[in-house]
């Protein structure tokens, strides 16, 4: 079965930085594109980032573009998300999702965590 579980999650203050874990169990990262998501209370879910199955392809949702950096590491089967100069708006549960043909461009993930939160608070 596939599971992926997200880790790293937590308080920080505007300005800082967390890095999201993304492992899975139960199959190899290595042929999947992994997306990371997110969801503010009251809000739609929203595409945060992916990267494809090599890691040489990467996007980026538009407002967090300089802020925030996906990366894998798939003889350890996880992709991370670094997040610098976190802001308020960044507060929301992140979820990373699999897809199976290795490309972002036109993703259908179909394996999701249960999410980890962040909180951007002073």
């Amino acid at each position: 079965q596939l599971q992926l579980v997200e880790s790293g999650g937590g308080l920080v203050q505007p300005g800082g930085s967390l890095r999201l874990s993304c492992a899975a169990s139960g199959f190899t990262l290595d042929h999947y594109a992994i997306g990371w998501f997110r969801q503010a209370p009251g809000k739609e879910r929203e595409g945060v980032s992916c990267i494809g199955s090599s890691g040489g392809s990467t996007n980026y949702a538009d407002s967090m573009k300089g802020r925030f950096t996906i990366s894998r590491d798939n003889a350890n089967n996880t992709v991370y998300l670094q997040m610098n100069s976190l802001k308020p708006e960044d507060t929301a549960v992140y979820y990373c999702a699999a897809d199976s043909s290795g490309l972002c461009v036109q993703a259908v993930f179909s394996s999701w965590g249960q999410g980890t939160q962040v909180t951007v608070s002073s």
